[in-house]
């Protein structure tokens, strides 16, 4: 057991080690960015289409997709004209710090202002994995259940921002959302929560002008 815990504690320093090279890098850029963590099928990747539509002309954007197989989710963000790469786990249940560095270094982006990693889909195991990102935001779809916040207290107490997906559904749905409000807020007392819809544009607006404010202060902040 204890070589065990000494080998995890040595994978997540090293993790330490080079999301800490990622952050200065973008800090001297000043590239806000952006770590997505929720289980699949929440709606990250639609988010992050809407959101491109939303912010075209206005920010300069790419994206890093984590997946265990496939690039379905970088080729959705390429069709939408922004730079962005695939990350290939190959079973593994998240993303760590060295893979995003080592896809930032392959991937020669140009200048952004606003950078997107979305993690592969799990609540549990990206939580522990800094990536060298600016805040976690962690989705939860109303389709999933009221009770996972305080089923999954690590990334909800973790992550800047929660945003709730495919609120158009409310009204099909049991999902108490003052009951996930309260959660949220119980684990996290800072958290912004956000409500949105991708397919009704509801909410997008107040998401990206989160975005919008937090890359122009992340522009102006020394590093």
């Amino acid at each position: 057991m204890a070589e065990v815990v000494d080998v995890r504690a040595r994978v997540l320093a090293a993790n330490e080690e080079a999301a800490a090279e990622l952050r200065r890098g973008f800090g001297a850029a000043g590239t806000l960015v952006v770590n997505l963590i929720s289980s699949p099928g929440s709606g990250k990747t639609t988010l992050l289409e809407a959101t491109v539509a939303a912010l075209a002309g206005r920010l300069r954007l790419g994206g890093i997709e984590g997946d265990i197989a496939t690039e379905r989710d970088a080729e959705r963000l390429r069709r939408l004209a922004i730079p962005a790469v695939q990350i290939l786990t190959g079973g593994a249940c998240h993303l760590d710090a060295r893979q995003v560095r080592k896809a930032v270094d392959e991937a020669h982006f140009p200048a952004l202002d606003l950078l997107f990693v979305e993690n592969v889909g799990n609540l549990i195991c990206p939580t522990a994995y800094d990536l060298g990102e600016d805040f976690k935001v962690v989705l939860l779809s109303v389709t999933e259940g009221d009770d996972k916040p305080f089923k999954y207290p690590g990334i909800f107490a973790r992550a800047g921002v929660a945003v709730i997906s495919k609120i158009d559904l409310l009204p099909h749905v049991s999902f108490d959302l003052d009951a996930v409000r309260s959660q949220i807020l119980s684990l996290n007392p800072s958290a912004t929560l956000l409500l949105t819809s991708a397919r009704s544009g509801e909410g997008i607006g107040a998401w990206c002008a989160l975005l919008e404010a937090r890359a122009r202060a992340k522009r102006k902040a020394p590093f």
